[in-house]
Order: C-alpha cells, then sequence, then structure tokens
C-alpha cells in the first residue's frame, strides 16, 4: 500500500475507544427514556417490557433503532440523537489505549472518521483522544444519506455511495470496525474488513472470525503489523 492507494474508514464507538465502559450504558438508559416517553401514552410513559421489544424489532429490521422510531413514530432525528447523546460528564467517561497517534501515522493512506454518532459527540471524543488532525473527513451520522433518506451504517448504498464519492475503489478501501453487520456490509460492496474484538463483551479470544473478515484484531494497534493481509 501506499498513501495513494489505501483508504481507511474508522468506526469511532469500541474501536477507537471502549465507549463499553461507561458511555453505551449511558446512551441506553437515555434511549430507554425516550422510548419510553415516545411509545407511551396519555401521558404515561411505556413499559420496559415494550420499550426493550421495540428496540430489538427496529434493530433487526432496519439495522438502526432510530431507522424504526422515525419511520414508525415520527421521530426526528436530532432529537433521539440529542437526548441518547446526553451527559453530564463525557470526558470523565472515556477510556482509550495509549499510542493510537503513533498508530494512526503508521498507517499509510487517507482516513476518514465513520460513525453512528452525531457530530458533537464524536468530535468530543475526538478532540479530547486528540485524534481529530489524523483524519481527513468526520462523517457522522447526520451526514448519512442516501436519496435523501437517513442511511447509516450497516447501510451497503451508503457505503457505496462513499466510496463512489471518494473515488477510490472499494478494494482500496479499509473498514475498520467493531460491529459484524457493517464489516458484513463492507465486504459486500467489495471492502477490505478489520474486526477490532477487544471491547466486545465474553470471551474475545475464542470468537471466530467471519469469512467476510479479513482480518481480526483485539487492538487498532495491531493493524501495523497486519499491514500485509490488508492488501
Amino acid at each position: 500500500m501506499t498513501n495513494t492507494t489505501a483508504l481507511w474508514l474508522f468506526d469511532l464507538d469500541n474501536t477507537l475507544h471502549d465507549a463499553s465502559h461507561a458511555i453505551f450504558p449511558a446512551i441506553h438508559d437515555n434511549m430507554n427514556a425516550f422510548m419510553a416517553r415516545t411509545l407511551g401514552s396519555g401521558g404515561v410513559d411505556a413499559d420496559a417490557a415494550t420499550v426493550n421489544a421495540t428496540r430489538e424489532t427496529y434493530w433487526r429490521r432496519y439495522g438502526a433503532t432510530l431507522l424504526g422510531l422515525v419511520k414508525h413514530h415520527q421521530v426526528r432525528p436530532e432529537d433521539f440523537l440529542r437526548e441518547a447523546h446526553h451527559f453530564d460528564d463525557l470526558l470523565s467517561m472515556i477510556r482509550a489505549e495509549r499510542g493510537l497517534i503513533n498508530l494512526l501515522k503508521r498507517l499509510p493512506g487517507r482516513k476518514i472518521l465513520l460513525t453512528n454518532a452525531p457530530q458533537r459527540y464524536s468530535s468530543d471524543v475526538m478532540r479530547h483522544l486528540r485524534l481529530q488532525r489524523h483524519f481527513g473527513k468526520h462523517i457522522s451520522i447526520e451526514s448519512m444519506h442516501v436519496h435523501r433518506q437517513l442511511r447509516p451504517k450497516p447501510s451497503r448504498h451508503m457505503l457505496r455511495q462513499l466510496i463512489a464519492r471518494e473515488r477510490v475503489p472499494a478494494g482500496r478501501c479499509i473498514l475498520v470496525e467493531d460491529t459484524i453487520a457493517t464489516l458484513k456490509a463492507a465486504k459486500w460492496v467489495g471492502m477490505r474488513t478489520a474486526w477490532v474484538t477487544q471491547y466486545l463483551g465474553g470471551n474475545r479470544n475464542v470468537i471466530k472470525r467471519p469469512g467476510y473478515v479479513d482480518v481480526k484484531v483485539k487492538s487498532v494497534r495491531q493493524l501495523a503489523r497486519n499491514l500485509h493481509r490488508l492488501r
């Protein structure tokens, strides 16, 4: 790979930092509270069972809970994203490895942050980690539209539109991501894929690498030593 042939697409949460430590639990609680209000009636919030079943249904059907809320409950995406990512003290909740800046410097090619998180939150995290200047672009969920419809990851249409806009062949794009569904979509459109597993639950060492994953790494810091497998 040379600087002109590689385009790296990096996820943010549970890829560049440990969102499972405190941020994801807070988002989960915020989402549940928002959905309880949205699904309720007569000023009474929906119960936890209804919220959980609805969230799981929309996740399976649309790949993102937000899309189901927009489609079936006329929720404005900006309202959901604002409420879900409200934190009293975000910076104290961020956990990440050392050495990420050096890692990014060692990877040849352009780098884009591609996250289903909203712009304000993801920018705050990247600034705190001092990573923002190492990425040429920052694509947050607000920018993920296809034919004027919101299409966040794992949308294949959004990924194809992205690489067409960047004018890079799919085979020269590398997606670094923790979410299996998005990796599968990226492989379908022809990208190379790197699966980051260290922030997943369960026994990370025995999770089998699916066929649509080219490289399975515990940490993004292991990417440099696996460049030959991502060519």
